[in-house]
């Protein structure tokens, strides 16, 4: 009943239901007293609708964290005349006692109710009044449905105490539920007496007892004649069980599976009971014996087995039980069981752990109700990703998909899931995946790293992120995939590889991005969190990846962006910088980020009078002279200078160093490059640079700016070229040539 991960577009109608839960005032509502959902009175909308909406409210509130759930929803649906609903499927926390009695006029044929442990027994009333319509319904996991609050008489202090109390519900049947076929009670609470709820219940079809101990199902009999599905997962079984099940000759689909983690367990199964249900049920299509131990050998002696290709005929069988068969099942369980390893299996589908085929059959069977076994056939995926090759990607990655949305808060399976996503989102499978497909992959992630702090979450996130081509495919979360990762950077305690990985993720998220992207995310902290590294990396004296990135960081975030800028001087940016530059002077990758991060402040005029003291100027200039990375620490310096001259002498306020000394061996560096220098630098636009061609009073700057643009163009012409034109370059040139204050050589380089 969960909705599969799906890589085709998305129907008209789902997105337009989409639209609409997103939209519910704009659309098919109106608040009434500023916070009471009301339905427009000419709306009126077939359970087709509905049902859909419903549903898909369900999923939003469970999977997508920016939707916000309304207090009110299910009251929409209360009057039949204007909205009908026949099946819906609602999980977890997300489903009260009020929102069923909102729909109980309703004429349900299908209620799935799914581990909403909220409910109680004002919900068992509720559901009474479903009962002349409902045909299927599932309470699996509604570990409260059967209590009820009991408030005990008496004295007042006791009642401060213990308020209310909670008291099963002895009386309940399903009476009256004269057309209920299909009906699934697993998890049930134990005390509830099964036999006695059943019993009014005219010719069931299905039933599910998962997880429900009883020592006698005798009762099962009285639907012999029409029960066809019979599910008893994790049911200590005997063989009065056996001879119970043997009776029900109309069973098509047997499902008597168990958790071999879960608890010792007497009951093995012999070649004797197999042949039992063999002979007796002889409509079977499917049988699930997963986690079994089977007491004797239930297997052809490999000499006698056919040799040739595996082949799912009964009459070759190397299970011998099971040569009995008149046709091959369509579904055989043999997950954890050592069955599932043999040559010929008379099943279409099985789910075990021999091989890809049967490790995805499984996660496919027992995602929904079975997360405990689902994280374990997940982990074998993981598996058959990192050392093989998967030949069923597409069906694997949707799988996966599934399983960490429909358990969000299952840590196993949020565990095991990531690190399968990991290998199943790396390059060599990229091209077989679609743009939705990887949006889903990241939306999954998102939610892991949202809701788990756990370290080993976080990193398989962190890493799966890697996989992607950043920013443009985390374009559509953008504020989000940022908000989570400062959030893991601003954490007190971390885990040096996920702090690594994160700080990486930022600063090539804040690469080639819009200046509006860069705005917001600088509102989010991101200049405070990277200073704060650092200044950890400072006191511990390291100089690593992490430093390294979060000064790249600072360079990409701060690139035309004066906003940025200006916070990285309140935030105390420029005291780190010298104090970085004092303890690692080696370190030349550091150095080339740091000033080119000052090289964007220094273009930001209301920001330049504060690098205007003698300790700053002093360090530029004699970083002029630095070989650190080619040329790069040297130009950036040069770049500083430059844009601090073109304010003139008169902002000049120091008395050490001299200006004309300064601007000496800024033009002395600019002689000692290499004019064909390979370059590790990306310019987005050449503005800050061509402000400083129309100029005459610091014609170093002037040239500075010619000899950047001459380099850039000559060495990169196909990218810099267009860029120059575009941006109206040519005109500027040519003026500069004419003016009188122009040096010579400048003048030169830029004919």
């Amino acid at each position: 009943s969960f909705k599969m991960a799906s890589d085709s577009p998305e129907s008209l109608m789902t997105l337009c239901t989409d639209y609409c839960l997103r939209n519910l005032e704009g659309t098919l509502c109106y608040l009434l007293d500023n916070e009471t959902l009301r339905l427009h009175p000419d709306i009126f909308l077939p359970s087709e609708i509905c049902d859909k909406l419903v549903n898909e409210y369900v999923e939003l509130v469970k999977t997508d964290s920016i939707f916000e759930p309304h207090e009110s929803f299910f009251t929409l649906f209360s009057d039949p005349r204007s909205t009908r609903l026949a099946r819906i499927h609602l999980r977890e926390h997300i489903v009260q006692d009020q929102d069923l009695e909102a729909i109980r006029k309703q004429d349900l044929i299908e209620l799935y109710l799914t581990n909403c442990e909220k409910l109680t027994a004002k919900s068992l009333q509720t559901l009474v009044s479903f009962s002349h319509t409902l045909i299927s319904l599932s309470l699996f996991g509604c570990c409260n449905i059967f209590y009820e609050e009991e408030n005990p008489g008496g004295c007042e202090d006791d009642c401060l105490v213990n308020p209310t109390r909670q008291v099963l519900v002895k009386d309940f049947t399903f009476e009256g539920f004269s057309r209920l076929r299909f009906l699934n009670l697993g998890r049930l609470i134990e005390g509830v007496n099964v036999e006695t709820l059943l019993r009014p219940l005219a010719s069931l079809a299905a039933l599910d007892l998962s997880g429900i101990q009883l020592n006698d199902v005798g009762f099962l009999t009285q639907w012999k004649d029409s029960l066809v599905s019979l599910v008893l997962y994790n049911m200590d079984l005997s063989e009065e069980h056996i001879q119970v099940i043997a009776q029900l000759r109309k069973l098509r689909h047997l499902d008597i599976s168990r958790d071999h983690l879960s608890s010792y367990y007497k009951f093995k199964l012999t070649r004797r009971v197999l042949s039992l249900f063999v002979e007796n049920l002889v409509n079977l299509t499917s049988l699930d014996i997963s986690g079994h131990t089977m007491l004797e050998n239930c297997t052809i002696p490999s000499m006698e087995e056919k040799m040739g290709q595996t082949s799912i005929e009964p009459a070759k069988s190397s299970i011998a039980p099971f040569r009995g068969l008149k046709r091959p099942l369509q579904f055989l369980g043999l997950f954890e069981t050592s069955l599932c390893r043999l040559t010929h299996i008379p099943a279409y589908k099985v789910s075990g752990d021999k091989n890809e085929e049967q490790v995805l059959n499984a996660i496919e069977a027992y995602t929904e109700h079975r997360p405990e076994i689902t994280s374990r056939a997940i982990n074998l995926l993981f598996d058959i990703a990192r050392i093989e090759r998967c030949s069923q990607l597409l069906r694997a990655l949707q799988l996966v998909i599934t399983a960490l949305k429909c358990h969000k808060d299952d840590k196993n399976i949020q565990v095991t899931g990531s690190a399968a996503l990991f290998y199943l989102t790396n390059s060599e499978y990229r091209m077989e995946q679609s743009v939705k497909l990887r949006r889903q992959v990241i939306q999954v992630v998102l939610n892991g790293m949202e809701s788990y702090q756990e370290v080993t979450v976080q990193r398989n996130c962190c890493l799966t992120l890697c996989n992607f081509s950043i920013p443009e495919e985390l374009e559509f979360q953008y504020r989000r995939v940022n908000e989570l990762l400062l959030n893991i950077l601003n954490q007190s305690r971390q885990d040096e590889s996920i702090q690594r990985i994160a700080v990486h993720l930022c600063n090539a998220l804040v690469c080639q991005v819009d200046n509006d992207h860069k705005e917001a995310v600088g509102k989010m902290g991101f200049v405070m969190t990277m200073l704060k590294l650092i200044q950890k990396k400072l006191a511990d004296k390291t100089c690593d990846q992490v430093m390294e990135f979060s000064w790249s960081a600072l360079w990409n975030i701060t690139d035309e962006t004066p906003d940025n800028c200006e916070m990285f001087l309140n935030y105390s940016g420029m005291k780190l910088f010298l104090e970085c530059l004092k303890e690692f002077p080696e370190k030349q990758e550091l150095h080339r980020n740091m000033l080119g991060l000052l090289g964007n402040v220094a273009e930001v005029k209301e920001l330049r009078p504060q690098l205007m003291t003698s300790q700053f100027i002093s360090v530029f200039s004699n970083l002029l002279e630095s070989k650190a990375d080619g040329i790069e620490v040297s130009y950036n310096a040069c770049g500083v200078l430059s844009h601090i001259m073109f304010d003139g002498p008169e902002v000049w306020g120091i008395c050490e160093p001299h200006r004309e000394e300064v601007v000496k061996r800024m033009w002395a560096a600019i002689q000692s490059w290499d004019i064909n220098s390979r370059r590790n630098i990306n310019y987005r636009s050449f503005e800050p640079i061509l402000r400083l061609l129309p100029q005459g009073i610091s014609p170093v700057s002037q040239h500075w700016a010619t000899w950047a643009l001459y380099n850039l163009v000559s060495v990169y012409p196909d990218k810099y070229c267009p860029l120059l034109i575009k941006e109206g370059g040519i005109p500027l040139l040519k003026d500069m040539i004419k003016m009188a204050s122009a040096r010579q050589e400048t003048k030169e380089m830029a004919r």
